[in-house]
């Protein structure tokens, strides 16, 4: 079967390798239909995800069909993919946190992924996708990220909300914050993202980076600040925009440590909060806002490849990320 290997940074090719034909117990085979292409995919390409061997199959934003019928699934199901790979036995699993298990295995980060025709999963990675299209299945994961964020946040209903990083993660926080109840604002060093996400999804209230956030209505800060950027000076710029009794949500993984004055924090009484991958809770709350059209996965698709076509055009994307929300490989 052909699959999507980034070799090793900068080279990406279709390599042939043997279509799995039985899986162990408590596992499901599942052929791909649709792949979403993320950050972390470009990253892996580029040479910047920190756990990460090379050669890999990438890909982790999946939708397929059960290829095999069994007791409980039948041949041609319809399925998202939850790419979080978890041990059920460490103390977060333990605790219902599969999505921070301490030996958690992440499709196309870990273990090779799902650009490719066929994939074993463990059954209970797997949700009936039904009413929603290939792609749209494929697009569930990416939100389910933002939407984990607002409920780590707690109740958002009526609060102002700041999103930093109106990226896609960013988009999908901003998304399930509005569909929350609250008051979104974003920030973002892009005029074009700003624009789309304006026009695309109608948040009237973004900013430029850069531009006086703490002035007229505004000046008493966020209630909660979510940050969707990956960059250390962007999460501690955010620190000074949270208003007392606040709580900033780190959606963004960086390298780097990140420092802010003590005596702000505490006399703001703010916490933080990191927000890691999703659970099964979040990917059903996505999946029920696509099926009532809550959040309009046409806007988010910004093109659909063929995955005969990818490899030439992987590095196109990668390079051309500023309004580009979503792409989808198809097979």
């Amino acid at each position: 079967m052909p699959c999507g290997v980034v070799v090793e940074p900068g080279v990406f090719r279709l390599e042939t390798r043997e279509l799995p034909v039985g899986a162990p117990d408590g596992w499901v085979l599942v052929d791909i239909e649709a792949v979403g292409i993320c950050g972390t995919d470009y990253h892996i390409f580029e040479g910047k995800h920190p756990f990460l061997e090379y050669p890999r199959v990438i890909g982790h934003e999946l939708s397929g069909r059960i290829a095999l019928s069994s007791q409980d699934w039948s041949a041609g199901e319809l399925v998202v993919i939850n790419p979080y790979f978890s041990c059920g036995e460490c103390r977060a699993c333990r605790k219902g946190k599969p999505n921070c298990c301490s030996n958690i295995e992440v499709l196309g980060v870990h273990r090779d992924g799902g650009l490719c025709s066929r994939i074993a999963v463990p059954a209970q990675n797997l949700y009936r996708a039904t009413g929603l299209s290939e792609i749209q299945a494929a697009m569930v994961e990416f939100l389910a990220i933002g939407a984990h964020a607002v409920r780590r946040a707690g109740s958002v209903r009526g609060e102002r909300v700041l999103v930093t990083g109106a990226g896609p993660i960013g988009l999908g926080v901003a998304l399930f914050a509005r569909l929350e109840g609250a008051e979104v604002h974003l920030l973002d060093l892009s005029e074009a993202r700003l624009a789309q996400a304006k026009e695309k999804f109608g948040f009237e209230d973004v900013h430029l980076a850069g531009s006086d956030l703490l002035s007229g209505p505004l000046s008493d800060g966020f209630d909660v600040v979510f940050d969707a950027t990956g960059n250390v000076r962007a999460i501690e710029a955010g620190f000074p925009l949270l208003a007392h009794g606040s709580r900033y949500v780190l959606v963004s993984v960086v390298k780097e440590q990140i420092s802010f004055e003590d005596p702000e924090f505490h006399k703001r009484e703010t916490q933080i909060i990191g927000s890691r991958n999703a659970t099964r809770q979040d990917f059903e709350t996505v999946m029920k806002a696509i099926k009532d059209g809550s959040v309009d996965t046409d806007a988010l698709c910004s093109r659909k490849i063929p995955f005969a076509n990818f490899q030439d055009t992987f590095g196109e994307l990668a390079n051309d990320r500023e309004t580009l929300i979503k792409a989808v490989v198809t097979l």
